[in-house]
């Protein structure tokens, strides 16, 4: 059975200690030491965890990351690759596989599109459709939520994904599963997607959500 998380997290382990603790990512004002430090207390200190996204804990979650932060890089890399301990939720059965691989994924390629890098390496495919079937709720939660436009997402088979609000003009953006994911997530000014629409309809949703250079 495949774990697309356990290979991304492989992946974003050594992307981040070839990278060393203060190259740039794509998490705005966060370097590698800094990505590091957030993937190690998201599941090693629930405590901190809570206060990620924001809310009355955020301010606790920013000083643990601080503190964490302060250790040496390789440690940092080193209990990230370890994977979760007993007591973290996603050392359940299941839990990494359906809360790490997109995450891990976002996050691999933060680091390696960071940089003025090769092009990124094509995701499996099998990996690709996983990231598909996890497109939905991000979409949704994120892209969708600030897009001031109708968005049509589409595979390159020809599979769509609708989301934003209703009305009469919708953009389309198709891209591979990886790229529309990395869109969702509000990467999309380094996402490979191609996007087609009313200008007016493309010109709100690019004030709303970064999209890559006009060609």
């Amino acid at each position: 059975m495949s774990n697309h998380a356990l290979a991304e997290r492989h992946r974003l382990a050594e992307l981040l200690a070839a990278a060393g603790p203060d190259a740039p990512t794509l998490c705005a004002g966060w370097s590698t030491r800094d990505l590091a430090a957030h993937l190690v207390i998201r599941e090693r200190r629930p405590d901190a965890a809570a206060g990620i996204r924001g809310g009355p804990l955020a301010g606790w979650t920013r000083r643990v990351q601080e503190s964490y932060a302060g250790r040496p890089y390789e440690e940092l890399v080193r209990m990230f690759r370890a994977g979760p301990p007993p007591f973290s939720l996603f050392s359940l059965p299941g839990a990494d596989e359906a809360g790490n691989t997109v995450e891990y994924y976002v996050h691999a390629e933060d680091v390696a599109r960071a940089g003025d890098g090769p092009a990124p390496a094509a995701v499996p495919a099998g990996r690709a459709e996983a990231l598909w079937r996890r497109l939905s709720l991000p979409a949704r939660m994120e892209a969708g939520r600030r897009s001031p436009v109708r968005l049509e997402l589409c595979h390159p088979d020809g599979r769509t994904l609708a989301v934003g609000p209703a009305g009469p003009a919708t953009v389309r953006i198709t891209g591979e599963p990886g790229e529309l994911v990395l869109l969702a997530f509000g990467r999309g000014a380094r996402a490979r997607v191609e996007v087609d629409g009313p200008h007016d309809a493309v010109e709100a949703l690019r004030h709303a959500l970064p999209l890559p250079e006009r060609g």
